[in-house]
């Protein structure tokens, strides 16, 4: 098992590498976007009427993807006090529960994100010219990315491979 899961910890460090650049590249362009409507509208006296709306989509997708590998990279919310008195052995279980935990919330993104993907689906988004689904769809694919990650988080504590967490030396976890 350790074999498989430090081979699957390849691929999955490469998504997370992926989809950091993605966020990391969406930041970016929203900045550039709306710098652009502050220059067309105070400065040349006129509007482009589709920065907002693309900067709110792409905003939303930098925040799920960013969260999704900041739960891989383990810098996600806990609540620590108990952990400081527990020996590891307890620490390891209760670390799983709440991947577990970060799995269900996953689970619920995806699936009320796609109910209004689809209930959105028929509208179009009146400035981009797109189904009202876009706006829906970083909450699913950020979703998937957190399902996937929390499952390897819990899989590589099982084979013993060190899982980071925030504040923490992820050799000795």
């Amino acid at each position: 098992m350790r074999q498989t899961m430090e081979k699957a910890a390849i691929w999955t460090g490469h998504l997370s590498r992926l989809a950091l650049w993605a966020a990391g590249a969406g930041l970016v362009l929203m900045t550039a976007l709306i710098a652009a409507q502050v220059v067309w509208r105070y400065i040349l006296n006129d509007s482009i009427i589709w920065t907002e709306p693309a900067s709110v989509m792409i905003m939303g997708w930098f925040i799920f993807l960013g969260a999704a590998v900041g739960i891989r990279e383990g810098y996600h919310l806990s609540f620590d006090v108990l952990l400081y008195v527990l020996p590891l052995r307890a620490k390891l279980v209760l670390y799983s529960i709440s991947d577990i935990a970060v799995t269900a919330f996953g689970i619920g993104m995806i699936w009320f994100g796609w109910q209004l993907a689809a209930r959105t689906a028929g509208n179009v988004l009146p400035s981009l010219g797109i189904s009202g689904a876009f706006d829906f769809a970083p909450l699913v694919a950020g979703g998937i990315l957190i399902v996937l990650f929390s499952i390897e988080r819990v899989l590589r504590r099982a084979a013993g491979l060190p899982t980071a967490r925030f504040g923490e030396d992820p050799e000795a976890a």
